[in-house]
């Protein structure tokens, strides 16, 4: 750190002032965050003497400072300051119904709302949130929950009783602030927020659609004696500026005539809809952070312009609905709190509301997780989403303590306040107290707003929000999520938001049914022709192998298994056993691989269980392979009893099941053959394989393993002369390891007899660790080894097993390079070793056996490699 310069992240009480007043600088020049460049350019002087001395109480010089700060916060506060009276004359004035005993609540509602966007702007500004010049305001999208909320409490209690539906009306707003606080504090303290991105997006999308047409509807206008649609949200009410009584609205062609053909209420609401497109058209040919605040305040002037031109008298206006008419402007902002009277709320009515209550949480707590993402990206600033989570928590917790409505960090107002300099704390605190200032002023003002200003303003939101939903989404979503997004907001039109939340996960489910029915589970479908487990065998037990292989199938599964998709792998099997695929190809072992499967219901299970009765049938072994029998995969498959069945294995991984079936064909041809089966060696698992046992005889399946034993193993073991037969090791195994590559002739080879080392490993023993360097070859005359390669960290290892008349550690001692495994043995084996000095010694002696050697080695490490390479693209 710079002595003379210290970071402005020291532990000091000037600290964030100073960087308060370099944000603020940065910003007065160029706007936006400051980027470090441009802290280093723009600062002045002033602030690299200020780093040299932090006091810890404030001097002359830092009062200036936050002057200078505050100056240059002024155009921010301005715009912030109006946009919260636009914001809070158009929401707040909606926040009750305008129908019955709520018709003269809307200066009530407009107090409610700049109290709830100064709790909010306190706490963001004191440090809650990490963007210093966040706008907090209320929530705008619950007014429809709430008309929800206060109509129904009215119909339970009522109009008999209008003291007993306000206090439980009021009471319920209040504790609609507390559960959204408490559940936003338990979502951030717990560092749960990243889990709200997984509710699916389509669903907001027609939420927040819903909204749109639910404030097109209401004509963007609200006046306080417009009067709305009961008992329905659809009534939430085209019309505060058509003055349309609540019981006289539905969508009927009576309607349609009284908004469309009397020709005052269509200049009413027109003459909104007409400026919100204007600033649309605008807008959209010129960007400019001020054409929005200043497009708000040329409109009232010019229509005072035209009221004094034309001598028009304010009292004819308001009467006819161009002004609004505050029946209670007179009254203090803190009114609002007469209303609250816990002797006569309804408590059983309050409890009634709950669903209402817990619908309207559900879609609060989705917006703050995408608004602080979006605001982030927007202004290039890192922040903590779980910490603007508890932020929001407290500013609810304390909104509801307080008696008022539920708040959020505002995206479109930050982004605006950011653009013309509110970038620091300093901006922010300001912007609070002139919100202050305007909820101690009161609602008398409201009636000199030109009703056609708050129309724009909320017609402009409605369509914006519509727009989003419909038209910018045509491209980029499924033809299915765009059904849901549009039936959503019909639904939230025609009944309620409620219902229409419920609907739209309905519908998302039964489309995410659909579509998952769709997708094949089955990823691939082949024989065991085509692959091989990573076991090194002699060459003619490998010839031998995938010649029957053709009677083991491999299905490899992917997804999640469900009702809507076994039934194309169940009806995949029943053709592989039943009809021409059967006859032309009979099956022995039906290995199915799960590995990729994320988990199984119980209609899947249940299905496996009719697959096995099916293969039983036909004498057809069920392999599973890819999951522990503890996973949701295992215990699923064995709560309905599959895995406890006769004819049904399981093993960990798929090379494990291809081993195993390899295993057990070849133990069959022994046995049959009473040929010497001790003799043969096998790796893995060998209980069902000795167990497997049948004659061979008389069916297609026996028959085929029959003729190619004899064609292969058979042959092989038949050697051209007795002095072969009865040659000494260690050219017997030189015989079983390379025979199937090349003539392996007695005489050309004793020369090589001298340079093998015969070695005798107990169980256990580490031949060699990956990255070793080379000693040697070894070649297997008994026992089994096992390699154990380990590509990368981040994958499981891969293992081959090594039998008798195999070699082992060939192409690193041929190269010279480090091990590429590890090799140990399984059990107790023979080897006969090959140094590295011995074979540069033979290449030095018997130049030309060594080259034949080595041909040999090439010969038979090139098909080792290629079945380990394959099985590694089996797993992917």
């Amino acid at each position: 750190m710079d002595a003379a310069h210290p970071d402005v992240t020291e532990t000091s009480e000037s600290a964030p002032l100073l960087a308060d007043l370099e944000a603020a600088h940065a910003a007065y020049n160029g706007g936006g965050v400051p980027s470090k460049s441009k802290r280093k350019s723009r600062v002045p002087i002033l602030l690299s003497r200020m780093r040299t001395s932090v006091r810890s109480t404030p001097g002359p010089r830092d009062i200036k400072n936050l002057a200078t700060i505050a100056l240059t916060s002024l155009p921010a506060v301005l715009l912030g300051t109006l946009l919260n009276i636009l914001d809070g004359v158009s929401y707040g004035m909606i926040i009750f119904p305008a129908t019955g005993v709520f018709s003269n609540l809307g200066g009530t509602g407009v107090s409610m709302f700049f109290l709830t966007a100064i709790i909010s702007q306190l706490v963001y500004s004191a440090g809650g949130s990490g963007f210093a010049g966040g706008n907090g305001s209320m929530m705008i999208e619950v007014v429809p929950f709430f008309h929800i909320l206060a109509n129904s409490i009215a119909a339970d209690i009522g109009e008999d009783d209008p003291h007993a539906i306000l206090a439980t009306t009021i009471v319920a707003f209040a504790l609609s602030s507390i559960l959204t606080g408490l559940t936003f504090f338990l979502l951030g303290a717990l560092r749960l927020g990243a889990l709200i991105g997984f509710f699916p997006r389509h669903i907001l999308v027609g939420c927040i659609g819903g909204v749109g047409v639910f404030l097109i509807i209401t004509g963007q206008v609200t006046c306080v004696r417009a009067h709305m649609f009961a008992n329905s949200i659809n009534a939430c009410r085209f019309s505060v500026s058509t003055r349309m009584d609540d019981d006289d609205f539905d969508f009927s062609l009576a309607t349609l005539k009284f908004l469309f053909l009397n020709v005052h209420n269509l200049a009413l609401w027109m003459s909104a809809f007409g400026l919100a497109a204007l600033l649309r058209i605008i807008s959209h040919k010129y960007e400019h952070q001020l054409i929005f605040p200043l497009y708000f305040m040329i409109i009232p002037a010019v229509f005072y312009i035209v009221v004094a031109a034309g001598h028009m008298d304010l009292g004819n206006l308001r009467q006819k609905g161009w002004l609004f008419d505050m029946g209670t402007a007179h009254e203090p902002w803190y009114h609002f709190y007469s209303l609250f009277d816990f002797k006569a709320t309804r408590w059983s009515v309050l409890w009634s509301t709950l669903p209402t209550q817990f619908a309207l949480l559900f879609f609060n707590i989705l917006h703050p997780p995408l608004n602080v993402p979006a605001l982030a990206v927007s202004l290039n600033h890192d922040v903590n989403t779980d910490k603007e989570l508890v932020a929001h928590g407290y500013s609810n917790l304390l909104a509801g303590a307080l008696g008022t409505v539920p708040n959020y960090l505002v995206y479109v107002n930050t982004v605006l306040f950011y653009r013309v300099g509110g970038t620091t704390r300093v901006s922010s605190f300001l912007l609070a107290g002139a919100t202050t200032v305007l909820l101690v002023i009161g609602t008398g003002p409201i009636a000199y707003i030109p009703v056609m200003v708050v129309g724009a303003l909320i017609f402009v939101l409605g369509i914006d929000l519509v727009k989003e939903a419909l038209w910018d989404t045509r491209h980029r979503v499924s033809r299915t999520e765009y059904i849901t997004i549009a039936s959503i907001m019909v639904c939230m039109t025609v009944w309620d938001f409620v219902i229409g939340v419920l609907f739209g996960i309905i519908v998302s489910c039964f489309f995410f049914v659909i579509q998952s029915s769709q997708r094949r589970s089955i990823r691939t479908l082949y024989t065991g022709q085509t692959v091989m487990s990573t076991v090194r065998r002699p060459g003619a037990h490998r010839a031998y192998i995938r010649e029957v292989s053709k009677q083991t199938t491999i299905l490899r599964l992917q997804g999640f298994l469900f009702f809507g998709t076994i039934t194309h792998v169940e009806g995949t099997i029943r053709m592989l056993v039943e009809g021409p695929a059967w006859q032309r190809n009979p099956m022995r072992f039906l290995i199915v691989d799960l590995s990729l499967v994320a988990g199984v219901d119980m209609s899947a299970a249940e299905a496996f269980v009719r697959i096995q009765r099916l293969l039983a049938g036909r004498k057809v072994t069920l392999v599973f392979c890819g999951f522990p029998l503890d996973s949701n995969v295992g215990k699923s498959l064995h709560n309905v009893g599959l895995l406890d069945m006769d004819g049904v294995e399981l093993f960990s991984t798929f090379n494990d099941a291809l081993e195993w079936t390899e295993n057990v064909y070849l133990r069959t041809w022994f046995n049959a053959q009473k040929a010497e089966p001790q003799t043969i060696v096998l790796p893995g698992r060998q209980d069902a394989a000795i167990a497997f046992q049948e004659s061979m005889s008389a069916t297609p399946r026996r028959l085929h393993l029959l003729n190619a034993g004899w064609e292969t193993i058979a042959r092989d073991h038949s050697p051209p002369d007795a002095d072969v037969a009865d040659a000494a090791e260690p050219y017997n195994t030189l015989v079983k390891a390379f025979s199937t590559y090349g003539p392996v002739d007695r005489q050309q080879f004793a020369p090589l007899m001298v340079y093998l080392q015969r070695i005798s490993l107990p169980e256990g023993t580490v031949l060699w660790y990956q990255g070793d360097d080379p000693d040697g070859l070894y070649l297997v005359e008994s026992g089994v080894l096992r390699a154990v390669y380990r590509f990368n960290e981040h994958t499981a290892p891969t293992e081959e097993s090594m039998v008798p008349g195999t070699i082992a550690g060939e192409l690193s001692a041929l190269s010279g390079l480090p091990r590429n495994a590890t090799c140990v043995v399984e059990r107790q084996a023979v080897l006969w070793k090959l140094s590295v000095e011995d074979l540069h010694r033979l290449e030095v002696e018997h130049p030309e056996l060594a080259r034949e050697f080595t041909r040999l080695v090439l010969k038979a490490a090139k098909l080792d490699y290629d079945i380990l390479i394959s099985a590694l693209a089996c797993r992917q």
